[in-house]
C-alpha cells in the first residue's frame, strides 16, 4: 500500500500482534491467516502482524502472512535496535514499527538512561531500518506521559532521518479525549510528520481518544477487533470505524458490512466471546424492549437507531418483557406468524410483563407462544 491518499485516515489494526497480546491470547498460523485476510477484503489498509525478533516460529508466522499477498501493508513491531529490524526484515516485510521509550519516567526507571540516549538510539535505528529502504513508523512508547517539546525534538529528528510518521501512544490508557485532543494537536501543529494514535482502554475512553487524535490531526489510528490488547485492551476497530462515520462524517473506506463476522472470528480465536451487549457488533445492541422505544423504531427505525443494523451485519430483534408495550409485542407476534386483535393484544401483554416480573428476565418465542396457547393468567 502507498501513501498517495494523504487526505484518507488510515486504519492500522494491531489484532494480531497487541492483540495477541492480551494475556492469555494465542492466535495459530490458520486463525491469524483468516483474520488478516478477512480484515484485507473489508479494506483495512495496514496490519501489524507480529515481533519477528520473538524467534523463528513468529518470523515463519509473519513471513506466512507476507506469502498471502494482501493488499494492506504487513507492518511489524521492534524495538528500536538493528537487531530486531534485521529479524522484520528476514521475515519479508518491508515496514516496521520501531519503539523506544519517550517518557522520563520510563527512561529513567525502566531503562536507566537519559533523553540523549533515545535521540541517538532514534537515529541509529532509523538509519538502520532506512538504509534497507524500510517504511518506518516511530513509536513513541508512553508518549501521553512525555514532554511534548522533547516529543517535538525526537519527531524532528525522525523526519530529518526519513521516518514515515510518529506513532503517539497512550500506553497506559491515562488520557481523556481533550488531552488527547491538546497533546495530538501541538505536536501535528509544530511538525510535518504523519501522526498515528494507539490508545488503550484502562479508563474507558481508548475510542473516545482515538477519534479525539483524529479529529487533531492524526492520519493513522490503531485499532484491535472486538478491543482487544493488553490489560483492559486497545480502541476497538468496528467501534472506531463506526465513529468515524456516523459520528465525524469520516468515511475510512471500510466494509462495515462483515464487522459481526470478523468480530465473531477473533472472539473464537482469542477465546474471547463477544458480550451480547458489545458495543457495534453485540448480538442485542439492535433489541428493543421499551414500549416507547419499540414503538418508536417501529414506525421509523431512525427513531432509535443511529444507522441500520445491517451496515455491521446485524438485524434488529424485538425482545418481549417487563418493558414491553402493545406495539413491540404485536410486532414479536406477526414475526412467529400469529395476528391477535387488541383486546387479545392487552390480555397477553399484561401475562408477559407479570411472567418477566418473576422470571426476572424477557420471555422466550417458545414461552410467549406457551403463554398465548395457555389462554389463563400465569400468577405473579
Amino acid at each position: 500500500m502507498t501513501d498517495n491518499r494523504k487526505d484518507q485516515i488510515i486504519i492500522d489494526d494491531t489484532t494480531l500482534r497487541d492483540g495477541e497480546q492480551t494475556a492469555g491470547v494465542v492466535f495459530s498460523l490458520e486463525e491469524k491467516k483468516r483474520i488478516a485476510t478477512l480484515l484485507d477484503r473489508i479494506g483495512v489498509g495496514e496490519l501489524e502482524c507480529g515481533i519477528p525478533a520473538m524467534g523463528k516460529e513468529e518470523q515463519a508466522s509473519v513471513r506466512a502472512l507476507v506469502d498471502l499477498g494482501l493488499n494492506a501493508r504487513l507492518i511489524t513491531w521492534n524495538r528500536a535496535v538493528p537487531a530486531d529490524i534485521q529479524c522484520s526484515i528476514d521475515s519479508g516485510v518491508d515496514a516496521v514499527d520501531i519503539s523506544l521509550s519517550v517518557s522520563d519516567l520510563h527512561i529513567e526507571k525502566k531503562l536507566g538512561k537519559d533523553r540523549d540516549w533515545v535521540k541517538e538510539q532514534l537515529k541509529v535505528a532509523l538509519g538502520f531500518a532506512k538504509q534497507h529502504d524500510l517504511y518506518v513508523s516511530v513509536g513513541g512508547e508512553d508518549s501521553s506521559r512525555a514532554d511534548l517539546d522533547f516529543l517535538v525534538e525526537l519527531m524532528q529528528i525522525a523526519k530529518s532521518e526519513g521516518g514515515d510518521r510518529f506513532r503517539f501512544c497512550d500506553t497506559l490508557g491515562l488520557l481523556d479525549p481533550f488531552a488527547t485532543y491538546d497533546k495530538v494537536k501541538y505536536l501535528t501543529d509544530r511538525v510535518d510528520l504523519d501522526v498515528e494514535v494507539h490508545t488503550h482502554n484502562d479508563l474507558g475512553m481508548a475510542t473516545a481518544n482515538a477519534i479525539a487524535g483524529i479529529r487533531a490531526g492524526a492520519r493513522f489510528v490503531n485499532t484491535t477487533v472486538n478491543g482487544l490488547g493488553e490489560r483492559a485492551g486497545n480502541a476497538a476497530l468496528e467501534e472506531v470505524v463506526m465513529a468515524m462515520k456516523h459520528a465525524c462524517d469520516i468515511d475510512p473506506g471500510i466494509d462495515t458490512h462483515r464487522f459481526v463476522e470478523l468480530s465473531r472470528l477473533v472472539g473464537q480465536a482469542s477465546c474471547r466471546p463477544v458480550p451480547e451487549w458489545k458495543a457495534v457488533v453485540g448480538e442485542k445492541v439492535f433489541s428493543h424492549e421499551s414500549g416507547l422505544h419499540a414503538d418508536g423504531v417501529l414506525k421509523f427505525p431512525g427513531n432509535y437507531e443511529g444507522y441500520d443494523p445491517a451496515e455491521v451485519g446485524l438485524s434488529r430483534y424485538m425482545v418481549v418483557g417487563k418493558h414491553s408495550g402493545r406495539h413491540g409485542l404485536n410486532d414479536r407476534l406477526l414475526a412467529l406468524g400469529l395476528r391477535l386483535e387488541r383486546s387479545q393484544l392487552e390480555t397477553l401483554l399484561e401475562k408477559v410483563r407479570c411472567f418477566a416480573q418473576s422470571a426476572k428476565r424477557p420471555l422466550t418465542d417458545a414461552e410467549l407462544l406457551s403463554l398465548h396457547q395457555a389462554g389463563q393468567a400465569v400468577a405473579c
